[in-house]
């Protein structure tokens, strides 16, 4: 049955593989006839005899008209540099909306331009670049069509200069910066502008409103001249040095100076192939997690944010979904440090990407063997935007304890994969298919997993489908993140939009999935939710959501419902229970915005559980950002129900979670952050302060100061000071 499910599926690619939509539009870009000075100021003769693009199409609140807004791009280009220029004409009077001048910022709190680039023209992967009205810089790697990573930061430079009815965004971009093919006379581009003013978000090219502006599915052609120019010796070093005091009250242990040394290195094997090297790296001393409370069976999954990762990290991190991925990189290096690490990555040509990486780790703390990694991608675009890839992901133990018994990891973990996503031409329809298999020393025979989704979006209507197969002898959270083992799920999901023609609203429907859990041996279900939902969008781009939904959990092994007491309920219990609630977000153009959640139900073993969420912002635009967030639960446990532990009959538990939050911007190059995380299921209270001035484009000098303490008597656990400094040196 699940062949002839796959095999249905991999049909439905037919359906469309016509020319990209946008394909008539085209902006012929020309070398710049003078020199161009990034400062703001569109005096140069070079943009005076660029190609202007103008009248823009609105994207929202309404895809049906030309943009109310009057935007201006222009491009041009030298030996070095692709040249912005974006113009930005007000039709409403008052102040720019900005959070603040801090890099990557909020899309929707803004008012900024982005540009779109696809410069191998596949409608799937490329670069984004933008600004905010005060100069605040945006920079990310796309994927999968329409995503954006912004953890990801590069070499170029940008300006800003505005008054009362006009701002400007004038850039640089080196073509160092750029993954390209030589020779090749047409990249996939589009522009973006957010106005929060007029609520009105448009584009270049016209964009179904269901859509990002950021899909590249819709992007029109960058039309050169000749050839772009080619980037020449394309490397790049990348030295830090760090210093960091420590004290380590937990082990007791004094005062502890640590000197560390290491640097990445960027190599342009060819113009589309790139290789990354990196060295006793420092992964982890300039940033933390923000906290969640985690009153749910599995671990959390945090994102990655190391740099070494992310470019054309959409070939390994990509594969599956997040509840099902074979590779997880920020599994490498927790709790051990990192030696040395190598990866190749990029298009073979238009049709073939490749990406291989190895790393090693050390010992850590518990002198637990470290491990080598191994990953291996290849990918072949098919049809218009679908493509294909093979995966796979090897660890091996290594060094004098590689076979102590007492080790957590097997001796080896591999996976061997491959997946189909499929993307049709004017994006309506998306999906995936995969399998998976995992090999370890346990020589399990149930060993593999089947999945894939199919989804139809329209303006109205959105339908999906989402299937998944699981064995129960995978082993995949050595190296990658699977919640559950031995089950097959399915998971329909339906929303509808109507659009009032007059009134405050701009849309309003309903949404619902379901999604059962079965065991994959018995087919009997042991787990699933039902949830409903209505949204009512305001034209403000205000929004508020009204929800319920039924939970019903046969456990799989044993559980802990508070997630820090200890005290378990027991396997093969069944738990079911009803709730519901809202969640209601503010119009981002104020200067104080809010957003406001709540849940109010059953829980595990007939006990109750309220939840309650609040974020509030103030910003004195553009230089401070002030927000509180909080988040509470109390769990009421019932004092008759036999299957609580006898620890928990009849008590109460109530869990805080606060994150008071300072940002500060004096220039869009100096940067002032200070946080304090208060968490009393972890019995943590976490208090952070770092200032980065970033001196030069992609370099940084850091000072960063965390404490962390016990939530319930505020003792310290450990402290450290970090002093780091960065340089983005192109040879």
């Amino acid at each position: 049955m699940y062949k002839n499910w796959l095999l249905l599926f991999l049909l439905l690619p037919s359906i469309s593989f016509a020319q990209k939509k946008n394909n008539h539009f085209n902006y012929h870009i020309q070398r710049a006839t003078s020199a161009i000075k990034v400062d703001g100021d569109p005096a140069e003769k070079a943009w005076q005899d660029a190609e202007l693009v103008t009248n823009f199409y609105q994207v929202l609140p309404m895809d049906t008209s030309f943009a109310r807004v009057q935007t201006d791009v222009k491009l041009c280009y030298d030996d070095k540099n692709l040249y912005i220029l974006f113009i930005n004409y007000d039709t409403l009077a008052g102040s720019y909306m900005v959070e603040s001048m801090k890099r990557d910022w909020s899309f929707v709190r803004n008012d900024n331009d982005l540009l779109f680039i696809d410069t191998y023209n596949d409608l799937n992967t490329g670069y984004s670049f933008g600004s905010n009205a005060v100069g605040g810089q945006w920079d990310g790697l796309m994927s999968s069509g329409s995503k954006v990573d912004l953890s990801w930061d590069n070499k170029w430079q940008s300006e800003t200069t505005f008054n009362d009815d006009v701002w400007t965004w004038e850039a640089a971009i080196p073509f160092k910066t750029l993954r390209y093919k030589k020779d090749v006379l047409s990249w996939g581009i589009n522009f973006s502008r957010n106005d929060l003013k007029s609520t009105e978000k448009s584009s270049w090219t016209p964009i179904p409103r269901q859509f990002p502006t950021a899909s590249l599915a819709f992007t029109g052609n960058l039309v050169w001249d000749k050839a772009p120019p080619k980037p020449g010796a394309n490397i790049s070093l990348i030295p830090y040095a760090s210093i960091r005091r420590t004290i380590n009250k937990l082990d007791g242990s004094s005062a502890n100076y640590i000197k560390d040394v290491g640097f990445d290195a960027k190599i342009g094997l060819t113009s589309s192939m790139n290789l990354d090297l990196t060295v006793n790296p420092d992964f982890s001393q300039v940033d933390v997690d923000v906290q969640q409370t985690n009153l749910d069976r599995f671990e959390l999954l945090f994102p990655e944010r190391r740099q070494f990762f992310l470019e054309n990290g959409d070939l390994f991190n990509n594969f599956g979904y997040a509840n099902l991925r074979p590779f997880f990189s920020r599994r490498i290096g927790l709790n051990a440090p990192i030696y040395y690490g190598g990866r190749i990555s990029g298009k073979l040509n238009n049709k073939w990407r490749l990406g291989a990486m190895t790393m090693q780790t050390g010992e850590n703390a518990d002198k637990q063997a470290g491990s080598l990694y191994s990953v291996f991608a290849l990918q072949r675009r098919v049809f218009k935007r679908s493509y294909i890839t093979g995966l796979f992901v090897n660890r091996d133990l290594i060094g004098e304890n590689a076979k102590d018994a007492v080790n957590p990891l097997s001796a080896y973990n591999r996976t061997a994969g491959i997946e189909y996503n499929l993307a049709s031409a004017n994006n309506v329809w998306l999906g995936k298919a995969f399998y998976l298999k995992t090999f370890s020393p346990f020589k399990e025979t149930d060993n593999s997993i089947l999945a894939g989704d199919i989804a139809r979006n329209t303006r109205h209507l959105s339908v999906s489908a989402q299937f998944e197969s699981v064995g129960k002898g995978i082993r995949g959270n050595e190296v990658g993140y699977i919640q559950r083992q031995n089950y097959v799920s399915t998971n329909p999901t339906i929303t509808y939009l109507f659009f009032p023609k007059s009134g405050k609203i701009l849309s309003h429907g309903p949404s619902g999935f379901m999604r059962n859990y079965f065991n994959r041996d018995s087919g009997k279900n042991f787990e699933h939710l039902y949830f409903m939902s209505y949204v009512f969008t305001m034209k403000t781009r205000a929004q508020l959501t009204i929800w319920t939904a039924h939970d019903f959990v046969r456990l799989q092994s044993d559980f802990d419902p508070t997630n820090y007491t200890g005290k378990l309920l027991k396997a093969g219990q069944e738990h079911q229970w009803q709730s519901g609630g809202f969640n209601l977000d503010s119009k981002p153009q104020q200067l104080f915005t809010y957003s406001l959640g709540t849940r109010l139900g059953g829980y595990y073993a007939n006990s109750e559980r309220l939840r309650l969420d609040a974020t509030l912002g103030y910003r004195f635009q553009p230089y401070v950002a002030i927000t509180m967030s909080a988040n509470y639960n109390r769990l009421m446990f019932s004092s008759t129900d036999g299957r609580l532990p006898v620890e928990l009959l009849g008590t109460d538990h109530n869990l805080w979670l606060v994150g008071p939050r300072v940002d500060v911007t004096l220039t869009n190059k100096l940067f002032f952050s200070n946080f304090l995380q208060y968490n009393n299921q972890t019995n943590n209270m976490n208090l952070y302060t770092r200032f980065q001035w970033r001196y030069s484009p992609a370099s940084d000098l850091f000072l960063v100061y965390t404490d962390n303490y016990y939530a319930d008597n505020l003792n310290l656990k450990n402290r450290s000071i970090v002093l780091k400094f960065t340089y983005w040196w192109n040879v």
